[in-house]
Protein backbone atom coordinates (compact mmCIF):
# COMPACT_ATOMS: atom_id res chain seq x y z
CA UNK A 1 0.00 0.00 0.00
CA UNK A 2 1.42 3.38 -1.00
CA UNK A 3 1.85 6.30 1.38
CA UNK A 4 -0.89 8.13 -0.48
CA UNK A 5 -3.33 5.26 0.03
CA UNK A 6 -2.47 5.16 3.75
CA UNK A 7 -3.12 8.89 4.07
CA UNK A 8 -6.39 8.54 2.17
CA UNK A 9 -7.43 5.64 4.43
CA UNK A 10 -6.70 7.68 7.55
CA UNK A 11 -8.56 10.67 6.13
CA UNK A 12 -11.52 8.45 5.29
CA UNK A 13 -11.44 6.96 8.79
CA UNK A 14 -11.39 10.41 10.34
CA UNK A 15 -14.17 11.60 8.06
CA UNK A 16 -16.31 8.56 8.94
CA UNK A 17 -15.79 9.05 12.67
CA UNK A 18 -16.74 12.71 12.41
CA UNK A 19 -19.76 11.91 10.26
CA UNK A 20 -20.87 9.26 12.77
CA UNK A 21 -20.70 11.51 15.85
CA UNK A 22 -22.34 14.40 13.99
CA UNK A 23 -25.21 12.14 12.92
CA UNK A 24 -25.63 10.71 16.42
CA UNK A 25 -25.53 14.19 17.95
CA UNK A 26 -28.15 15.41 15.51
CA UNK A 27 -30.38 12.38 16.12
CA UNK A 28 -29.94 12.64 19.90
CA UNK A 29 -31.20 16.22 19.87
CA UNK A 30 -34.66 14.90 18.93
CA UNK A 31 -36.49 13.05 21.72
CA UNK A 32 -38.24 10.61 19.34
CA UNK A 33 -34.85 9.08 18.41
CA UNK A 34 -33.49 8.49 21.91
CA UNK A 35 -34.89 5.01 22.51
CA UNK A 36 -33.66 3.76 19.14
CA UNK A 37 -30.15 5.10 19.80
CA UNK A 38 -30.15 3.57 23.28
CA UNK A 39 -31.17 0.16 21.90
CA UNK A 40 -28.38 0.39 19.34
CA UNK A 41 -25.81 0.68 22.17
CA UNK A 42 -24.69 4.12 21.06
CA UNK A 43 -23.34 5.01 24.53
CA UNK A 44 -20.53 2.46 24.36
CA UNK A 45 -19.74 3.57 20.80
CA UNK A 46 -19.41 7.21 21.82
CA UNK A 47 -17.13 6.57 24.78
CA UNK A 48 -13.95 5.80 22.77
CA UNK A 49 -14.67 8.80 20.57
CA UNK A 50 -14.42 10.97 23.69
CA UNK A 51 -10.73 9.96 23.69
CA UNK A 52 -10.23 10.67 19.99
CA UNK A 53 -7.15 12.59 18.88
CA UNK A 54 -9.26 14.92 16.74
CA UNK A 55 -10.75 17.75 18.89
CA UNK A 56 -13.86 18.21 16.70
CA UNK A 57 -14.71 14.53 17.10
CA UNK A 58 -14.24 14.73 20.88
CA UNK A 59 -16.48 17.73 21.29
CA UNK A 60 -19.20 16.40 18.97
CA UNK A 61 -19.16 13.11 20.88
CA UNK A 62 -19.52 15.07 24.12
CA UNK A 63 -22.43 17.02 22.64
CA UNK A 64 -24.15 13.78 21.64
CA UNK A 65 -23.66 12.36 25.15
CA UNK A 66 -25.10 15.58 26.57
CA UNK A 67 -28.26 15.24 24.47
CA UNK A 68 -28.65 11.62 25.57
CA UNK A 69 -28.08 12.36 29.26
CA UNK A 70 -30.42 15.33 29.10
CA UNK A 71 -33.29 13.12 27.95
CA UNK A 72 -33.71 10.88 31.02
CA UNK A 73 -32.18 9.90 34.34
CA UNK A 74 -31.61 6.35 33.01
CA UNK A 75 -29.37 7.64 30.24
CA UNK A 76 -27.66 10.06 32.64
CA UNK A 77 -26.91 7.10 34.91
CA UNK A 78 -25.54 5.22 31.91
CA UNK A 79 -23.09 8.08 31.27
CA UNK A 80 -21.91 7.79 34.86
CA UNK A 81 -21.64 3.98 34.72
CA UNK A 82 -19.66 4.12 31.47
CA UNK A 83 -17.04 6.06 33.46
CA UNK A 84 -17.18 8.93 31.00
CA UNK A 85 -17.23 11.78 33.53
CA UNK A 86 -13.63 11.47 34.85
CA UNK A 87 -12.14 11.76 31.36
CA UNK A 88 -14.53 14.55 30.46
CA UNK A 89 -13.53 16.53 33.54
CA UNK A 90 -9.78 15.87 33.22
CA UNK A 91 -9.88 17.15 29.64
CA UNK A 92 -11.64 20.40 30.49
CA UNK A 93 -8.49 22.33 31.35
CA UNK A 94 -6.58 21.42 28.19
CA UNK A 95 -9.21 21.47 25.46
CA UNK A 96 -10.61 24.29 23.32
CA UNK A 97 -13.65 26.40 24.16
CA UNK A 98 -16.06 24.35 22.06
CA UNK A 99 -15.09 21.21 23.96
CA UNK A 100 -15.40 23.01 27.31
CA UNK A 101 -18.95 24.10 26.46
CA UNK A 102 -19.86 20.59 25.32
CA UNK A 103 -18.34 19.04 28.47
CA UNK A 104 -20.18 21.51 30.72
CA UNK A 105 -23.38 20.59 28.88
CA UNK A 106 -22.82 16.90 29.67
CA UNK A 107 -22.22 17.67 33.36
CA UNK A 108 -25.36 19.81 33.46
CA UNK A 109 -27.42 17.14 31.69
CA UNK A 110 -26.31 14.48 34.18
CA UNK A 111 -26.69 16.67 37.28
CA UNK A 112 -30.16 17.98 36.53
CA UNK A 113 -32.00 14.71 37.17
CA UNK A 114 -31.35 14.01 40.85
CA UNK A 115 -29.18 14.78 43.90
CA UNK A 116 -27.50 11.37 43.46
CA UNK A 117 -26.42 12.11 39.89
CA UNK A 118 -25.28 15.59 40.93
CA UNK A 119 -23.24 13.98 43.67
CA UNK A 120 -21.59 11.76 41.04
CA UNK A 121 -20.50 14.91 39.20
CA UNK A 122 -19.15 16.38 42.46
CA UNK A 123 -17.32 13.15 43.34
CA UNK A 124 -15.48 13.22 40.00
CA UNK A 125 -14.19 16.74 40.65
CA UNK A 126 -16.73 18.28 38.32
CA UNK A 127 -17.50 21.30 40.50
CA UNK A 128 -13.85 22.36 40.79
CA UNK A 129 -13.40 22.06 37.03
CA UNK A 130 -16.54 24.08 36.35
CA UNK A 131 -15.45 26.84 38.74
CA UNK A 132 -12.16 27.10 36.81
CA UNK A 133 -14.25 27.55 33.63
CA UNK A 134 -16.04 30.52 35.25
CA UNK A 135 -12.82 32.51 34.90
CA UNK A 136 -12.41 31.61 31.21
CA UNK A 137 -12.14 34.48 28.73
CA UNK A 138 -14.91 33.03 26.54
CA UNK A 139 -18.39 34.18 27.70
CA UNK A 140 -19.95 30.99 26.30
CA UNK A 141 -17.71 28.84 28.51
CA UNK A 142 -18.63 30.92 31.57
CA UNK A 143 -22.30 30.61 30.73
CA UNK A 144 -22.11 26.82 30.26
CA UNK A 145 -20.18 26.38 33.52
CA UNK A 146 -22.53 28.61 35.54
CA UNK A 147 -25.53 26.74 34.16
CA UNK A 148 -24.08 23.37 35.17
CA UNK A 149 -23.26 24.65 38.67
CA UNK A 150 -26.84 25.90 39.02
CA UNK A 151 -28.24 22.46 38.22
CA UNK A 152 -25.98 20.94 40.86
CA UNK A 153 -26.79 23.55 43.52
CA UNK A 154 -30.56 23.52 43.12
CA UNK A 155 -31.09 20.04 44.57
CA UNK A 156 -30.15 20.56 48.24
CA UNK A 157 -28.06 22.49 50.74
CA UNK A 158 -25.23 19.95 50.76
CA UNK A 159 -24.68 20.17 47.00
CA UNK A 160 -24.97 23.96 47.16
CA UNK A 161 -22.32 23.98 49.85
CA UNK A 162 -19.99 21.97 47.59
CA UNK A 163 -20.40 24.68 44.95
CA UNK A 164 -19.66 27.37 47.53
CA UNK A 165 -16.65 25.47 48.92
CA UNK A 166 -15.16 25.25 45.42
CA UNK A 167 -15.04 29.06 45.33
CA UNK A 168 -17.88 29.62 42.87
CA UNK A 169 -19.56 32.60 44.57
CA UNK A 170 -16.97 35.33 43.79
CA UNK A 171 -16.72 34.08 40.21
CA UNK A 172 -20.49 34.07 39.77
CA UNK A 173 -20.70 37.62 41.13
CA UNK A 174 -18.05 38.65 38.61
CA UNK A 175 -20.19 37.06 35.90
CA UNK A 176 -22.94 39.53 36.82
CA UNK A 177 -20.62 42.25 35.47
CA UNK A 178 -20.13 40.53 32.10
CA UNK A 179 -21.39 42.55 29.11
CA UNK A 180 -23.13 39.49 27.62
CA UNK A 181 -26.67 39.37 28.99
CA UNK A 182 -26.98 35.56 28.83
CA UNK A 183 -24.02 35.21 31.21
CA UNK A 184 -25.66 37.66 33.61
CA UNK A 185 -28.91 35.65 33.48
CA UNK A 186 -27.33 32.29 34.25
CA UNK A 187 -25.12 33.75 37.00
CA UNK A 188 -28.14 35.33 38.71
CA UNK A 189 -30.08 32.07 38.34
CA UNK A 190 -27.27 30.02 39.89
CA UNK A 191 -26.91 32.45 42.79
CA UNK A 192 -30.67 32.10 43.33
CA UNK A 193 -30.35 28.30 43.39
CA UNK A 194 -27.56 28.52 45.97
CA UNK A 195 -29.40 31.03 48.19
CA UNK A 196 -32.67 29.19 48.43
CA UNK A 197 -31.66 26.40 50.79
CA UNK A 198 -30.40 27.97 54.05
CA UNK A 199 -29.77 31.37 55.67
CA UNK A 200 -26.07 30.49 55.85
CA UNK A 201 -25.78 29.93 52.10
CA UNK A 202 -27.73 33.15 51.43
CA UNK A 203 -25.43 35.00 53.83
CA UNK A 204 -22.39 33.75 51.90
CA UNK A 205 -23.83 35.17 48.70
CA UNK A 206 -24.66 38.48 50.39
CA UNK A 207 -21.16 38.81 51.84
CA UNK A 208 -19.75 38.57 48.31
CA UNK A 209 -21.51 41.83 47.43
CA UNK A 210 -24.12 40.21 45.20
CA UNK A 211 -27.08 42.33 46.33
CA UNK A 212 -25.61 45.60 45.03
CA UNK A 213 -24.91 44.09 41.59
CA UNK A 214 -28.35 42.47 41.42
CA UNK A 215 -30.03 45.72 42.47
CA UNK A 216 -28.41 47.56 39.56
CA UNK A 217 -30.12 45.26 37.07
CA UNK A 218 -33.76 45.46 38.19
CA UNK A 219 -34.62 47.93 35.44
CA UNK A 220 -32.59 46.18 32.74
CA UNK A 221 -34.63 45.91 29.51
CA UNK A 222 -34.01 42.14 29.28
CA UNK A 223 -37.04 40.40 30.82
CA UNK A 224 -35.33 37.04 31.34
CA UNK A 225 -32.54 38.72 33.28
CA UNK A 226 -35.03 40.58 35.47
CA UNK A 227 -36.81 37.30 36.24
CA UNK A 228 -33.59 35.83 37.62
CA UNK A 229 -32.59 39.00 39.47
CA UNK A 230 -35.90 39.20 41.34
CA UNK A 231 -35.79 35.46 42.00
CA UNK A 232 -32.34 35.75 43.58
CA UNK A 233 -33.39 38.75 45.71
CA UNK A 234 -36.47 36.77 46.84
CA UNK A 235 -34.39 33.75 47.84
CA UNK A 236 -32.10 36.00 49.87
CA UNK A 237 -34.97 37.89 51.56
CA UNK A 238 -36.99 34.86 52.62
CA UNK A 239 -34.60 33.52 55.25
CA UNK A 240 -34.40 36.21 57.93
CA UNK A 241 -35.19 39.78 58.94
CA UNK A 242 -31.55 40.85 58.60
CA UNK A 243 -31.24 39.49 55.05
CA UNK A 244 -34.54 41.11 54.03
CA UNK A 245 -33.31 44.40 55.50
CA UNK A 246 -30.14 44.17 53.43
CA UNK A 247 -32.23 43.83 50.28
CA UNK A 248 -34.33 46.84 51.31
CA UNK A 249 -31.18 48.85 52.08
CA UNK A 250 -30.04 48.33 48.49
CA UNK A 251 -32.86 50.79 47.63
CA UNK A 252 -34.59 48.53 45.13
CA UNK A 253 -37.94 49.99 46.18
CA UNK A 254 -39.92 51.81 44.85
CA UNK A 255 -38.21 51.03 41.51
CA UNK A 256 -39.15 47.34 41.86
CA UNK A 257 -42.83 48.26 42.23
CA UNK A 258 -42.74 49.68 38.70
CA UNK A 259 -41.87 46.18 37.47
CA UNK A 260 -45.29 44.94 38.63
CA UNK A 261 -46.47 46.48 35.35
CA UNK A 262 -43.79 44.75 33.28
CA UNK A 263 -44.95 43.06 30.08
CA UNK A 264 -43.39 39.75 31.16
CA UNK A 265 -45.72 37.83 33.51
CA UNK A 266 -42.86 36.03 35.25
CA UNK A 267 -41.08 39.30 36.02
CA UNK A 268 -44.31 40.49 37.63
CA UNK A 269 -44.70 37.25 39.56
CA UNK A 270 -41.11 37.33 40.85
CA UNK A 271 -41.45 40.96 41.96
CA UNK A 272 -44.59 40.00 43.84
CA UNK A 273 -42.78 37.03 45.38
CA UNK A 274 -39.96 39.32 46.52
CA UNK A 275 -42.47 41.65 48.18
CA UNK A 276 -44.12 38.68 49.89
CA UNK A 277 -40.78 37.46 51.25
CA UNK A 278 -39.94 40.93 52.58
CA UNK A 279 -43.26 41.78 54.23
CA UNK A 280 -43.68 38.46 56.04
CA UNK A 281 -40.93 39.24 58.56
CA UNK A 282 -41.97 42.39 60.46
CA UNK A 283 -44.53 45.23 60.53
CA UNK A 284 -41.70 47.66 59.82
CA UNK A 285 -40.68 45.92 56.61
CA UNK A 286 -44.34 45.72 55.60
CA UNK A 287 -44.69 49.44 56.19
CA UNK A 288 -41.77 50.12 53.85
CA UNK A 289 -43.60 48.34 51.03
CA UNK A 290 -46.89 50.07 51.88
CA UNK A 291 -45.20 53.49 51.91
CA UNK A 292 -43.78 53.03 48.40
CA UNK A 293 -47.17 52.17 46.91
CA UNK A 294 -46.62 48.43 46.90
CA UNK A 295 -50.03 47.54 48.32
CA UNK A 296 -52.13 49.19 45.62
CA UNK A 297 -49.77 47.87 42.95
CA UNK A 298 -50.20 44.27 44.18
CA UNK A 299 -54.00 44.64 44.24
CA UNK A 300 -53.88 45.86 40.62
CA UNK A 301 -51.56 42.97 39.76
CA UNK A 302 -54.06 40.46 41.15
CA UNK A 303 -56.71 41.89 38.85
CA UNK A 304 -54.55 41.31 35.78
CA UNK A 305 -53.45 37.69 36.19
CA UNK A 306 -54.82 34.23 36.87
CA UNK A 307 -53.91 30.95 38.54
CA UNK A 308 -50.57 30.43 40.27
CA UNK A 309 -49.38 33.85 39.12
CA UNK A 310 -51.80 35.25 41.72
CA UNK A 311 -50.49 33.20 44.62
CA UNK A 312 -47.59 35.41 45.83
CA UNK A 313 -49.80 38.52 45.66
CA UNK A 314 -52.61 36.86 47.61
CA UNK A 315 -50.19 35.75 50.31
CA UNK A 316 -48.44 39.12 50.38
CA UNK A 317 -51.74 40.81 51.33
CA UNK A 318 -52.27 38.23 54.06
CA UNK A 319 -48.80 38.66 55.53
CA UNK A 320 -49.16 42.44 55.65
CA UNK A 321 -52.61 42.24 57.24
CA UNK A 322 -51.47 39.73 59.85
CA UNK A 323 -49.03 42.14 61.47
CA UNK A 324 -51.36 44.79 62.90
CA UNK A 325 -54.76 46.53 62.76
CA UNK A 326 -53.18 49.47 60.96
CA UNK A 327 -51.59 47.38 58.25
CA UNK A 328 -54.76 45.31 57.79
CA UNK A 329 -56.60 48.60 57.30
CA UNK A 330 -54.02 49.57 54.66
CA UNK A 331 -54.96 46.41 52.77
CA UNK A 332 -58.65 47.33 53.09
CA UNK A 333 -58.10 50.91 51.91
CA UNK A 334 -56.19 49.56 48.89
CA UNK A 335 -59.37 47.63 47.98
CA UNK A 336 -57.73 44.34 48.83
CA UNK A 337 -60.91 42.67 50.11
CA UNK A 338 -62.96 42.94 46.87
CA UNK A 339 -59.92 41.69 44.94
CA UNK A 340 -59.53 38.68 47.24
CA UNK A 341 -63.25 38.01 46.89
CA UNK A 342 -62.79 37.98 43.12
CA UNK A 343 -59.85 35.57 43.40
CA UNK A 344 -61.95 33.27 45.59
CA UNK A 345 -64.72 33.24 42.97
CA UNK A 346 -62.53 32.87 39.90
CA UNK A 347 -59.89 30.38 40.98
CA UNK A 348 -60.53 26.64 40.83
CA UNK A 349 -57.32 25.25 42.38
CA UNK A 350 -57.84 24.46 46.05
CA UNK A 351 -54.38 25.59 47.17
CA UNK A 352 -55.04 29.05 45.70
CA UNK A 353 -58.47 29.20 47.34
CA UNK A 354 -56.87 28.13 50.64
CA UNK A 355 -54.28 30.93 50.43
CA UNK A 356 -57.05 33.44 49.63
CA UNK A 357 -59.14 32.28 52.59
CA UNK A 358 -56.09 32.56 54.84
CA UNK A 359 -55.48 36.15 53.74
CA UNK A 360 -59.15 37.08 54.25
CA UNK A 361 -58.89 35.68 57.77
CA UNK A 362 -55.79 37.78 58.49
CA UNK A 363 -57.68 40.93 57.45
CA UNK A 364 -60.90 40.26 59.36
CA UNK A 365 -59.44 39.01 62.63
CA UNK A 366 -58.44 42.33 64.19
CA UNK A 367 -61.46 44.46 65.13
CA UNK A 368 -65.25 44.69 64.50
CA UNK A 369 -64.48 47.28 61.81
CA UNK A 370 -62.16 44.89 59.96
CA UNK A 371 -64.63 42.04 60.31
CA UNK A 372 -67.45 44.23 59.02
CA UNK A 373 -65.55 44.90 55.78
CA UNK A 374 -65.23 41.16 55.21
CA UNK A 375 -68.88 40.58 56.12
CA UNK A 376 -70.22 43.33 53.86
CA UNK A 377 -68.29 41.79 50.97
CA UNK A 378 -70.52 38.73 51.52
CA UNK A 379 -67.48 36.59 52.17
CA UNK A 380 -68.72 34.78 55.29
CA UNK A 381 -71.29 32.65 53.40
CA UNK A 382 -68.60 31.87 50.78
CA UNK A 383 -66.20 30.70 53.47
CA UNK A 384 -68.94 28.59 55.04
CA UNK A 385 -69.84 27.07 51.69
CA UNK A 386 -66.23 26.06 51.02
CA UNK A 387 -65.89 24.69 54.55
CA UNK A 388 -68.97 22.49 54.14
CA UNK A 389 -68.18 21.38 50.58
CA UNK A 390 -67.11 17.72 50.69
CA UNK A 391 -65.04 18.32 47.55
CA UNK A 392 -62.85 20.93 49.30
CA UNK A 393 -59.36 19.76 50.25
CA UNK A 394 -58.57 19.20 53.94
CA UNK A 395 -56.30 22.23 53.96
CA UNK A 396 -58.98 24.43 52.39
CA UNK A 397 -61.58 23.24 54.91
CA UNK A 398 -59.19 23.81 57.83
CA UNK A 399 -58.34 27.33 56.66
CA UNK A 400 -62.03 28.16 56.14
CA UNK A 401 -62.86 26.96 59.66
CA UNK A 402 -60.03 28.97 61.21
CA UNK A 403 -60.83 32.11 59.21
CA UNK A 404 -64.55 31.92 60.05
CA UNK A 405 -63.83 31.48 63.73
CA UNK A 406 -61.38 34.40 63.92
CA UNK A 407 -63.64 36.75 61.93
CA UNK A 408 -66.86 35.76 63.74
CA UNK A 409 -65.29 36.43 67.12
CA UNK A 410 -64.84 40.07 66.06
CA UNK A 411 -67.87 40.59 63.84
CA UNK A 412 -70.72 42.69 65.28
CA UNK A 413 -72.30 43.48 61.92
CA UNK A 414 -75.48 41.44 62.34
CA UNK A 415 -76.81 41.58 58.73
CA UNK A 416 -73.57 39.92 57.68
CA UNK A 417 -73.95 37.23 60.32
CA UNK A 418 -77.62 36.39 59.79
CA UNK A 419 -77.23 34.23 56.62
CA UNK A 420 -75.01 31.89 58.62
CA UNK A 421 -77.87 31.09 61.03
CA UNK A 422 -79.52 29.01 58.32
CA UNK A 423 -76.65 26.86 57.09
CA UNK A 424 -73.83 26.72 59.64
CA UNK A 425 -73.06 23.48 61.50
CA UNK A 426 -73.12 23.64 65.29
CA UNK A 427 -69.34 24.16 65.70
CA UNK A 428 -69.62 27.37 63.62
CA UNK A 429 -73.16 28.25 64.65
CA UNK A 430 -72.19 28.69 68.29
CA UNK A 431 -69.82 31.53 67.33
CA UNK A 432 -72.53 33.18 65.20
CA UNK A 433 -75.19 32.97 67.92
CA UNK A 434 -72.70 34.22 70.51
CA UNK A 435 -72.15 37.42 68.52
CA UNK A 436 -75.92 38.02 68.40
CA UNK A 437 -76.11 37.44 72.16
CA UNK A 438 -73.43 40.12 72.67
CA UNK A 439 -74.92 42.79 70.40
CA UNK A 440 -78.72 42.46 70.80
CA UNK A 441 -78.94 43.43 74.51
CA UNK A 442 -77.50 46.86 73.71
CA UNK A 443 -79.15 47.72 70.38
CA UNK A 444 -82.93 48.15 70.17
CA UNK A 445 -82.89 48.80 66.42
CA UNK A 446 -80.96 45.58 65.87
CA UNK A 447 -83.49 43.67 68.03
CA UNK A 448 -86.38 44.92 65.93
CA UNK A 449 -84.60 44.06 62.70
CA UNK A 450 -83.73 40.64 64.08
CA UNK A 451 -87.42 39.90 64.59
CA UNK A 452 -88.67 41.28 61.25
CA UNK A 453 -85.93 39.58 59.22
CA UNK A 454 -86.79 36.17 60.61
CA UNK A 455 -83.63 35.84 62.66
CA UNK A 456 -85.41 35.30 65.99
CA UNK A 457 -87.64 32.65 64.43
CA UNK A 458 -84.58 30.84 63.07
CA UNK A 459 -82.87 30.89 66.46
CA UNK A 460 -85.92 29.19 68.00
CA UNK A 461 -85.60 26.42 65.41
CA UNK A 462 -82.01 25.61 66.34
CA UNK A 463 -81.74 22.24 68.02
CA UNK A 464 -79.21 22.66 70.80
CA UNK A 465 -78.23 20.23 73.53
CA UNK A 466 -79.66 21.31 76.91
CA UNK A 467 -76.91 22.90 78.97
CA UNK A 468 -74.59 23.31 75.96
CA UNK A 469 -72.74 26.54 75.17
CA UNK A 470 -74.98 27.00 72.13
CA UNK A 471 -78.11 26.70 74.28
CA UNK A 472 -76.73 29.28 76.71
CA UNK A 473 -76.21 31.74 73.85
CA UNK A 474 -79.78 31.09 72.59
CA UNK A 475 -81.13 31.74 76.10
CA UNK A 476 -79.19 35.00 76.21
CA UNK A 477 -80.78 36.08 72.91
CA UNK A 478 -84.27 35.10 74.05
CA UNK A 479 -83.85 37.17 77.22
CA UNK A 480 -83.59 40.26 75.01
CA UNK A 481 -87.25 39.91 73.91
CA UNK A 482 -90.64 39.77 75.64
CA UNK A 483 -91.65 36.22 76.47
CA UNK A 484 -94.73 36.30 74.23
CA UNK A 485 -92.59 37.33 71.23
CA UNK A 486 -90.23 34.43 71.81
CA UNK A 487 -93.13 32.06 72.27
CA UNK A 488 -94.83 33.35 69.11
CA UNK A 489 -91.77 32.46 66.98
CA UNK A 490 -91.10 29.13 68.68
CA UNK A 491 -91.83 25.96 66.65
CA UNK A 492 -95.27 24.50 67.38
CA UNK A 493 -96.73 27.73 68.75
CA UNK A 494 -99.31 27.96 65.93
CA UNK A 495 -100.57 24.47 66.87
CA UNK A 496 -100.91 25.55 70.49
CA UNK A 497 -102.99 28.53 69.38
CA UNK A 498 -105.20 26.29 67.24
CA UNK A 499 -105.75 23.94 70.17
CA UNK A 500 -106.74 26.90 72.33
CA UNK A 501 -109.08 28.00 69.56
CA UNK A 502 -110.78 24.60 69.55
CA UNK A 503 -111.38 24.69 73.29
CA UNK A 504 -112.32 28.35 73.36
CA UNK A 505 -115.93 29.06 74.20
CA UNK A 506 -117.21 32.51 73.21
CA UNK A 507 -118.98 34.42 75.98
Amino acid sequence: MSQRQIIQAFEQYQKSRLQFVQTVSDLASRPQNIEMLQNAGVMSLLRPLMLDVVPSIQQTAALALGHLADHSDDLAEAVVKEDILPHLISSLASQNNSYKKAAAFVLRAVAKHSPELSQAVVACGGVDALVVCLSDFDPGVKEAAAWALGFIARHNASLSQSVVDAGAIPQLVMCLLEPKVTVKRIAASTLSDICKHTPELAQTVVESGAIAHLAQMILNPDAKLKRQVFSALSQISKHSISLAEMVIEAEIFPAAVVCLRDQDEFVRKNVCTLMREVVKHTPELSQVIVNCGGMAAVVDYLGNCQGNLRLPGIMMLGYVAAHSEKLAMAVILSKGVPQLSLCLSEETEHHIKAATVWSIGQIGQHTPEHAKVVATANLLPKLLELYMDACSSEDLQAKCKKALKSILQKCTYLPGLEPLLYDAPSNILKHVVFQFSKVLPHDSKARRLFVTSGGLKKVQEIEAEPGSVLQEHINAINSCFPEEIVRYYSPGYSEVLLERLETYQPA
